[in-house]
């Protein structure tokens, strides 16, 4: 894969948390394609929330399985590789919630389908769309820009 395709793969994944996480009530810090340490990017979402969440922790969920989910709808593939820390993290959270590692898979299952149909509203891929080639020519946005991005793509649907 080229140097401009995994840009532009990172871009989407990281524009698919971000709008997950704004779909969803959270306040976003800032989304980059900015490689650092181990990560090709971050969607860094601030600790305070714009409305009350109904499960905290499926929305933690649903964020951390929005960036694959991004990447795949737009390859057809999933990239378990790129998604590694993410899979973990949403793992542990499973865990949290799942009596057994069995439920917590299947907990995973059922969240990662949740947010693929999330991805599939006309609005919120056009939001994916927006932020994502924001993304790949200014390579990072503040949680603002972000919104901005988002709230324009939702009220056009």
């Amino acid at each position: 894969m080229s140097a401009i395709d995994l840009e532009r793969l990172t871009a989407y994944h990281e524009a698919g948390h971000a709008v997950i996480a704004l779909s969803q009530g959270r306040m976003l810090q800032e989304v980059s394609i900015v490689p650092k340490l181990r990560r090709l990017g971050h969607c860094e979402v601030k600790k305070g929330t714009a409305k009350k969440l109904k499960d905290t922790l499926e929305t933690d969920l649903l964020i951390l399985l929005a960036g694959m989910a991004a990447e795949a709808r737009l390859t057809g593939r999933y990239h378990l590789s790129g998604a590694a820390q993410d899979l973990e993290m949403a793992r542990r959270l499973a865990e949290m919630r799942a009596p057994n590692p069995r439920q917590g898979e299947r907990l995973l299952e059922r969240t990662l389908a949740k947010v693929e149909h999330l991805l599939e509203d006309a609005g919120t891929w056009a939001a994916v769309e927006a932020v994502a080639e924001e993304l790949c020519k200014s390579r990072k946005i503040s949680g603002r820009a972000a919104r901005h991005f988002y709230e324009l793509a939702i009220a056009r649907r």
